[in-house]
């Protein structure tokens, strides 16, 4: 059996980054993928000065953004124009002031087609999903009913990860599922928008882990409010390309090694056992180990300078004794997305660093 299905992880997913110049609109062009790279996720950060943490999606109106560092529902935005078949077209508004610099995170999905659907039976929410199963990546929009019940998926097997997030009304945290965030993950639960530690709360999961086929929601309004539309994104680790672990934090400047099987492109981190910042690196911004310049979904601030993390051919090492990274008996869940796998489907090994 091959070591991976997939040879070219940028095939599914990809950092762009660009420089504002304040035309309007303006067509940004994936640099991904030999020209085929038409995204279903975006996930924008301006990386030089504060600015909101904007996702945007194609299933539901490419226009309409969640903010990632608050509890706001989604709003009209037109800093997003249209998605198109190798980037996106913007406008001046947020994401193209001039001599800025910008990142986007971007998974690929099904083009914005539904790959499934369903009607509300009892207390299962009404559905649509567009699953990419080769990646497992699902994007899920649901109608919530107010009390316990489940939600297809699409994916063909377990998700690890799983992100909710209120879109009809504010005040609503986004819910974050991670398959190892304690020894019962299903009883627990994250907010993306928070520094907060894990906390132990039936109203996000119904205390149940999800399975191939649905994950469960509780009677939280957060993940299942009464009539509100709701939406999850999802993913299943698929070897060489995504991975979705824990590790224990040192204290020491030559920290943890984390194996995930393939040199890495994005790495998400959070701190589970006290509040700290999520925090993100990528394969783009420094393209060279130490990779630097970290930044917060969870935050306006701007990216850091501070030297984080080194990108190996198979995994990723810890480099800082910050308590974001690396505090001595501390507990760290991450998401990895690969850059190229450790071995490739026919016996090619990466090459480090």
């Amino acid at each position: 059996m091959a070591y991976t299905a997939i040879d070219d992880p940028s095939a599914h997913f990809h950092t762009q980054l660009w420089t504002g110049n304040a035309s309007n609109p303006r067509n940004i062009t994936n640099d991904a993928n030999a020209g085929d790279f038409q995204p279903d996720i975006i996930w924008k950060k301006r990386r030089d000065d504060t600015n909101e943490p904007g996702l945007w999606d194609s299933q539901r109106a490419g226009t309409y953004a969640f903010y990632t560092h608050g509890s706001d529902n989604e709003i009209a935005d037109n800093a997003m124009n249209a998605f198109q078949s190798n980037g996106w077209q913007i406008n001046s508004n947020g994401m193209n002031t001039n001599n800025a610099t910008y990142v986007a995170w971007q998974w690929k999905v099904n083009g914005g087609t539904s790959t499934g659907s369903g009607s509300e039976s009892g207390n299962n929410p009404a559905y649509n999903h567009q699953a990419n199963t080769t990646a497992g990546i699902s994007i899920v929009t649901f109608t919530g009913t107010g009390s316990a019940g489940t939600v297809t998926h699409g994916l063909g097997a377990t998700p690890a990860f799983i992100m909710v997030k209120n879109r009809t009304n504010d005040s609503r945290n986004w819910q974050v599922y991670h398959h190892q965030n304690t020894s019962a993950p299903e009883t627990d639960v994250l907010q993306l928008n928070l520094t907060n530690a894990t906390e132990d709360y039936a109203g996000s999961w119904n205390d149940t882990a999800p399975t191939s086929t649905v994950f469960t929601v509780g009677s939280g309004s957060s993940s299942n409010e009464d009539s509100a539309n709701l939406i999850a994104y999802l993913w299943t680790p698929i070897k060489g390309y995504s991975h979705f672990g824990r590790y224990e934090g040192s204290g020491n400047a030559d920290g943890p090694f984390v194996y995930t099987g393939f040199k890495p492109a994005f790495v998400l981190i959070k701190r589970i056992d006290g509040a700290e910042n999520w925090a993100i690196n990528d394969n783009k911004r420094t393209a060279y180990n130490p990779r630097a310049g970290y930044l917060s979904p969870d935050s306006t601030n701007a990216e850091t300078s501070a030297a984080v993390q080194d990108f190996l051919s198979n995994g990723f090492k810890i480099r800082q004794t910050g308590a974001v990274f690396n505090t001595s008996g501390d507990t760290y869940i991450y998401a990895a997305f690969a850059e190229s796998p450790f071995v490739t489907s026919g016996g090619v090994p990466c090459t480090a660093g």
